[in-house]
């Protein structure tokens, strides 16, 4: 069993540009919803997404977002944790799912310049932090949580004292088409596990934090219990419930715990017609008679789907949300699916004075690509 202080996090998406942002705006029940800015919609039936709103118009793409974004939630992550701006020789992990496909995209488009050199986060990680030890992963949308889990794998394996482990991922035009069109209606807002959602929208986000052997004495916001990793390949795209459940046992084996100690669960709940059934089955097949036992919620109806940053944006909030007693709300859940009927979920407005100390926080990718950490509030 691990246990591994979290003493950093940064964070970034479309409701805030920095973590009390963030989870003052999550807990408030405000979303990113909004008209698409970053490229023609009439291409589209889609016509609205979660944007971070940095661009100089609407409809007026710039390249390196997903770099900006990360550097940025990177940088406060590392002044949370006070221990400089000075990454030589740290670790810095990244999960991503489309890297800087946007940047491509413009440039094979519009001829927007921009070099070869762009495309790895490494080189602005190494003008901006020094950083010389970087490492990017494309594991889909559970990609952030399985650079958690290959940071805390160096930290056990004394490879390291310190590592950083981030997030990020922004929209895309074949991305947002993709997902617009597995859908025979297109999606309108993200409304996980409610029988009237109609689909998946994506999200601009980033999230990283600062992992390390012994807090050093300084306070830390929560601790690391485990990380569960597989990938059951079942099919391209549809998740498998076995699969899912399978990760989450693993997850409680690493960390320690039984399902009945499980306060909150941070669910993947991306809205889609598969994955949300899915995940709900797992879950209730996973905690049995304990399934009306913690508390649920879907973050993703507030900041869309941000892909590769999702793992680490849910155990971002999880923690704050443990360490303040209050948990966001799932809007737009009004009516569940039969599968996640039985969980107590918060919907309205915030859950407030809820003791909680152990939250599980979901990541599935296509693929059958699956990620379940357990975090423990540092009380």
């Amino acid at each position: 069993m691990i246990s591994r202080p979290i003493v950093g996090m940064g964070a970034v998406a479309s409701i805030g540009t920095d973590v009390d942002e963030v989870f003052d705006s999550l807990c408030a029940g405000r979303t990113g919803h909004h008209e698409l800015r970053g490229f023609d919609s009439t291409r589209f039936r889609a016509k609205y997404a979660y944007e971070v709103d940095d661009r100089p118009a609407p409809g007026q793409d710039v390249p390196a977002r997903a770099t900006r974004l990360l550097t940025e939630a990177i940088a406060q992550a590392v002044a949370d944790a006070g221990i400089g701006e000075d990454l030589s020789g740290i670790p810095v992990l990244i999960g991503t799912g489309l890297r800087e496909l946007r940047s491509a995209e413009l440039w094979w488009r519009e001829g927007t310049p921009f070099t070869d050199a762009g495309l790895h986060f490494g080189t602005a990680l190494r003008e901006r932090f020094g950083a010389d030890v970087t490492h990017t992963f494309s594991n889909a949308c559970s990609a952030s949580l399985y650079a958690l889990a290959l940071g805390s794998d160096l930290l056990e394996q004394g490879e390291t004292d310190t590592v950083i482990v981030a997030g990020v991922d922004v929209l895309t035009e074949s991305m947002f088409g993709l997902l617009e069109r597995v859908h025979p209606v297109a999606p309108d807002r993200v409304r996980p596990f409610d029988r009237n959602r109609t689909g998946v929208l994506m999200g601009d986000g980033a999230g990283a934090v600062v992992l390390r052997r012994e807090d050093g004495g300084r306070k830390a916001h929560g601790r690391l219990r485990g990380v569960a990793v597989n990938c059951d390949a079942y099919h391209v795209t549809a998740p498998h419930p076995e699969g899912i459940a399978e990760a989450m046992r693993t997850a409680y084996g690493l960390a320690g715990i039984k399902p009945a100690d499980v306060d909150l669960v941070m669910t993947h709940g991306t809205g889609t017609l598969l994955n949300d059934e899915a995940e709900a089955t797992a879950l209730a097949e996973v905690f049995g008679a304990d399934a009306g036992r913690p508390l649920l919620t879907a973050v993703k109806s507030m900041t869309g789907h941000t892909s590769g940053a999702s793992g680490l944006l849910n155990l971002i909030v999880g923690l704050r949300a443990m360490n303040e007693g209050r948990v966001p709300p799932t809007v737009g859940l009004e009516d569940p699916v039969d599968e996640a009927a039985k969980f107590r979920w918060v919907t309205g407005e915030a859950a407030t004075d809820q003791s909680m100390r152990v939250a599980q926080l979901n990541a599935f990718g296509f693929g059958g690509i699956n990620a379940v950490a357990i975090v423990e509030a540092d009380k």
